[in-house]
């Protein structure tokens, strides 16, 4: 195992927002909360999947909510663990492990903080690849797996504890719950040993994490095109340069949805383009074409400087270069389609890769 330094954190903040498809909250907030946690209790072990105790407890730690709330509504230290302590008090044990539900900049880092408070290594994996705006789009579902317990606390110390009878009935609940703890909730929803985490999620997930921020961070120091340098890395496309000139955004149900009207910029120059996201981007179309869907990553790069720009931080009058990466091939299965394909978002088209539907539209 590897202590977590100060610079690590700054790397993961990064590049988690890139792998958090326009979602997993702000990297700011998550790498000040990292940062905060450290500095009061220690460094943090990162675990690989290999290091991993066939008995070892695993439980995750994430925030739930409208990343726009987190931006004013920040996590205090009891919210942060008093979820996981639910779980251990309900399983009579203690977890040996934190593991991120999923990548993004405050929710790969949550657990960080988590971790430090708690004394015990956090897992380089996730239980998505990605970020996702509901809480059964985990790849434990995939597997057959659903949450016994999921306990959900807010920054008064407000606990409450749930038995869904499966994921998605945990995602509703547990929603609405954090509506009513003002739109943002922390949440820790599985109490698995390692022989049930090993294979069933995303692995080496903060280390990649950490390689893509560093890739943005110290451009200067790579060679080649900085944009060109994270599309290899992730094997993903570039989409089109643009302009947003129109945008609507709204917090409703425990989410932020909305749609951005962007102006081809460059080589994409007299195009129109829409990006639609539900706290995460869901799809990205020019006219009545997809260029990419869910459960594919679509991420908005600030033109400039390559550094991701959130849902909740995209404006008016933006210049962005929109791209895409392949997701975590778990996704890619039918039960990965039916839980968080095109379709079940509510759009009238059938999941297609990304690497398919841009060679259409380019040929």
């Amino acid at each position: 195992m590897k202590l977590l330094t100060e610079q690590d954190i700054d790397y993961i903040s990064m590049g988690a927002s890139v792998l958090g498809s326009g979602g997993g909250g702000d990297p700011k907030v998550g790498r000040l909360l990292a940062k905060h946690f450290i500095e009061k209790y220690g460094p943090v072990q990162l675990m690989s999947i290999d290091e991993l105790p066939d008995d070892a407890y695993v439980v995750p730690v994430s925030g739930m909510g409208a990343p726009t709330v987190s931006l004013e509504k920040l996590p205090s230290e009891i919210e942060l663990t008093n979820p996981m302590e639910e779980l251990e008090r309900i399983n009579g044990r203690k977890a040996d492990v934190i593991i991120p539900i999923e990548v993004g900049g405050i929710n790969s880092l949550y657990p960080v903080g988590a971790a430090a408070k708690k004394g015990i290594p956090i897992l380089d994996a996730d239980a998505i690849g990605r970020a996702f705006p509901e809480a059964q789009m985990e790849t434990f579902h995939l597997h057959g797996y659903e949450p016994e317990n999921v306990a959900v606390g807010d920054e008064k110390g407000n606990v409450a504890t749930l038995k869904p009878i499966n994921a998605l009935w945990g995602e509703y609940l547990s929603r609405a719950l954090t509506v009513q703890m003002g739109g943002s909730a922390s949440v820790s929803d599985y109490f698995l040993p390692g022989k049930d985490v090993k294979g069933s999620v995303v692995n080496n997930t903060l280390s990649l994490a950490r390689d893509v921020g560093e890739m943005i961070l110290n451009s200067d120091k790579f060679e080649n095109d900085i944009f060109q340098n994270v599309l290899t890395k992730l094997h993903g496309f570039d989409l089109f340069d643009g302009k947003i000139v129109d945008m609507s955004r709204e917090t409703k149900k425990g989410f932020n949805f909305g749609r951005v009207t962007i102006e081809g910029l460059n080589q994409s120059a007299g195009k129109t383009y829409t990006l639609e996201f539900q706290n995460e981007n869901l799809a990205v179309k020019e006219g009545d074409n997809f260029l990419a869907t869910v459960p594919d990553l679509i991420v908005a790069l600030d033109l400039e400087s390559a550094r991701p720009v959130t849902s909740e931080r995209l404006r008016y009058g933006a210049r962005v270069k929109v791209v895409s990466f392949p997701c975590d091939p778990q996704w890619r299965t039918p039960i990965g389609i039916q839980t968080a394909g095109p379709r079940y978002f509510g759009y009238d088209f059938d999941y297609v890769p990304v690497e398919q539907l841009v060679k259409g539209v380019k040929a």
